[in-house]
């Protein structure tokens, strides 16, 4: 396998575990009152959305990309269908948080639709964020890759700006392991052409905001899980941070907000470009899903 791939997983998991204590505090200041700077795993609050949860775990997007994984290791590819009755299984019966877009799959999958049409209506980026698994699995397969990318969004969110923003970040992350550099394979990614995402809008607000403080500019996009708000913060993480994985995932979650969806993403792309020697030792060893990603990662490449 190549370990730019194996990093490139790696980071967005650790991104998304990085932000489960503070996720959804939507006050920097009073982030970092009680957190301080944030520099490693955090337990959440045990009355917060995240309850149970321990240091270095996943919150509910990055168990569900675990989901993923799984399904990709076991299967050799990537399987709709297969990934659809893994899913489900696994978030009817969790005893995490169970956000909206989640609930109304589920009923949908209770009508009795497929995993083509069960797709809720959110515009959470979140649905985009599960894609590393995917980029390194279809690293070697451009069209199956978007193909994938999007299909898996839609099964959750149904929303066309959510799966074209799912395909610019695997088409991103793809041109990073290719040789680019992370911003330039923004750009290239945005020349796909989007029917829906006004995506080169998008890209322009947070590359001109690339030399901005994080907290203010994510302040000034918008801190929610909502795409609008949330695209262009991650693209100011990856350009202004496209040396710097520590930096770019400490001060995404330093920004507050839905810091896992924008970590998972900003990780993915910044970490495409390393090898896991590169990342922390503290956060791989912190990770309490290492050893179960690392082993599909083998999987996958057997």
């Amino acid at each position: 396998m190549s370990a730019k791939a194996q990093a490139m997983v790696l980071a967005s998991f650790i991104g998304d575990a990085l932000a489960l204590g503070p996720h959804w505090e939507y006050d920097a200041a009073a982030l970092r009152e009680r957190f301080g700077e944030v520099t490693g795993y955090v337990a959440p609050d045990p009355a917060g959305y995240h309850a149970g949860k321990k240091a270095g775990d996943q919150t509910h997007y990055g168990d569900q990309t675990l989901v993923l994984l799984r399904s990709l290791a076991e299967r050799g590819g990537f399987d709709l269908e297969d990934f659809a009755a893994k899913w489900v299984a696994r978030m009817r019966s969790y005893d995490g948080y169970i956000d909206g877009a989640t609930r109304m799959t589920l009923k949908i999958f209770d009508f009795g639709e497929g995993p083509e049409q069960s797709g809720s209506n959110s515009n959470d980026l979140a649905g985009a964020s599960r894609v590393a698994p995917l980029v390194c699995a279809l690293r070697h397969d451009l069209p199956g890759l978007v193909a994938a990318a999007r299909a898996q969004t839609k099964m959750t969110h149904n929303h066309a700006q959510v799966i074209e923003a799912a395909e610019f970040f695997a088409r991103a992350a793809w041109g990073v392991l290719a040789g680019k550099k992370p911003r330039r394979a923004l750009e290239e990614a945005a020349e796909a052409g989007y029917a829906s995402a006004p995506i080169d809008r998008w890209l322009r607000a947070g590359l001109d905001a690339a030399d901005e403080d994080t907290v203010a500019a994510i302040g000034r996009f918008g801190r929610s899980c909502h795409i609008d708000e949330a695209m262009p913060g991650v693209i100011h993480l990856i350009a202004r941070y496209e040396r710097d994985l520590p930096a770019c995932l400490t001060q995404n979650v330093m920004a507050g907000g839905d810091s896992a969806a924008r970590g998972m993403l900003a990780g993915m792309v910044c970490g495409a470009r390393l090898a896991p020697g590169d990342i922390p030792q503290a956060w791989l060893a912190g990770l309490r899903a290492r050893a179960a990603i690392e082993s599909d990662l083998r999987a996958i490449v057997r």
